[in-house]
């Protein structure tokens, strides 16, 4: 049956659960242990090769935490490593971009009005767009631009503005920058898998073969901590962007992603500071403020297809194949007497100034397009419309299940 949509959206939820419940740990993690690696205070009682100690009082106990510069004298018989929540994070985001921007590709990943493409095309630069990131930034990281970290973040910067922007070239609104967030997540990930803990396993496996670690691998590891440090709070926001269309649906969308990376570093230089010193610069919440003006001016700025330019444009495959099934003008008059009047280009209910999530339902090709989320949607379920907006009666939900099990054949 064509319910087999209910039981592919109950997936895509299930696995989206997955990645945000593994991404609060990893999150969790990084924050806390950058957090407490700032806040050591040194101790002269401490064992050797202990760099320093924090005491932390925490649900009615004490924690007394030591820090090794480099690794204890002998390996200790119980060691918690920190790694699947990054792995698990990154692998249950990699399912769900399938599962939305793959699989249901033709609705989501690709814009015709920005360029012709075929659908395993978008596939192709999707998956292998997730790559360039990490082996540029590796090579920087391997290169002389290790002895200039502030030369070396901003070269990042210069990539991920790149990046923003090609995305937009190609890619919907949406899956542009939850693209970019992608990518930039891919970077951290593997920062982790190819960097952090390969660096570790040799520090452990040389203390059990009795040998003195070289404090070099330690070091890496901790620049990599560092930039992952940096760049998560963006990720969060470009993770969470499909959600607001003055984020991703705008004509510079890909600056706004840009300047949340800006962002990203303000915030966590503010709070890096404070776990250091005890107090954090305030100048950068200031800057902070004036980067979030900007992008609340520059999502202000209208633009994108006109009603006339979309009545106008050509039916994909994918939309004539809903358009021309039987049952579509019902549908279509019910889409429009029910929806279009907030799932416009220019909403006309109440104080609306933008479509929901830039979803449009006015011409032929919007319903047509948006064929699965209005059966989902307004068909099966009572999501939509909101019944303070407007009462949908039975009849009308019917109608458009007709309508799309037409065309699934069932």
């Amino acid at each position: 049956m064509y319910d087999l949509a209910v039981m592919w959206e109950w997936i895509a939820f299930s696995v989206r659960w997955l990645h945000v419940i593994t991404a609060m740990a990893w999150i969790g993690a990084s924050f806390y242990f950058i957090a407490l690696d700032l806040m050591l205070k040194p101790n002269p009682a401490l064992p050797d090769g202990a760099y320093g100690e924090e005491w932390e009082v925490h649900g009615g106990g004490f924690y007394h935490t030591v820090k090794y510069l480099v690794a204890p004298a002998r390996m200790p018989e119980h060691l918690t490593w920190h790694k699947w929540q990054s792995y698990t994070t990154w692998l249950s985001g990699a399912a769900l971009l399938m599962i939305i921007y793959w699989v249901g590709g033709e609705l989501f990943l690709l814009d015709p009005t920005k360029v012709d493409l075929a659908l395993w095309q978008g596939i192709l630069i999707s998956g292998g767009s997730l790559t360039i990131g990490w082996l540029l930034y590796d090579q920087m990281c391997k290169s002389k631009l290790s002895d200039h970290p502030n030369v070396l973040m901003l070269l990042l910067f210069v990539i991920l503005v790149i990046m923003s922007w090609g995305y937009n070239q190609i890619f919907t609104g949406r899956a542009a920058l939850l693209h970019l967030g992608a990518f930039t997540a891919t970077i951290m990930t593997a920062n982790v898998f190819f960097q952090i803990m390969p660096n570790q396993r040799i520090v452990v496996a040389d203390l059990k073969a009795g040998r003195t670690p070289d404090a070099k691998y330690g070091k890496i590891a901790k620049v990599r901590s560092t930039h992952n440090n940096y760049l998560t709070l963006p990720v969060v926001f470009l993770m969470l962007s499909n959600h607001y269309p003055l984020a991703f649906g705008t004509e510079y969308s890909w600056i706004i992603a840009s300047l949340i990376f800006l962002t990203g570093v303000t915030i966590r230089h503010y709070f890096n500071t404070m776990h250091a010193t005890g107090t954090g610069p305030h100048w950068t919440w200031a800057v902070t403020v004036l980067l979030m003006i900007a992008i609340a001016w520059l999502s202000s700025v209208r633009s994108g297809e006109t009603w006339e330019e979309a009545e106008a444009r050509e039916l994909s495959p994918y939309e004539q194949k809903f358009a021309s099934a039987e049952g579509f003008e019902a549908a279509y008059d019910t889409v429009l007497g029910n929806c279009s009047m907030c799932h416009a280009r220019e909403p006309v209910y109440g104080t609306m100034k933008w479509a929901p999530k830039k979803v449009y339902l006015e011409t032929p090709g919007d319903v047509a397009r948006q064929a699965d989320q209005i059966y989902l949607q307004a068909g099966i379920s009572h999501a939509m419309p909101p019944p303070a907006a407007v009462q949908m009666d039975d009849e009308a939900r019917q109608t458009i299940i007709a309508w799309v099990r037409e065309v699934r054949g069932q």
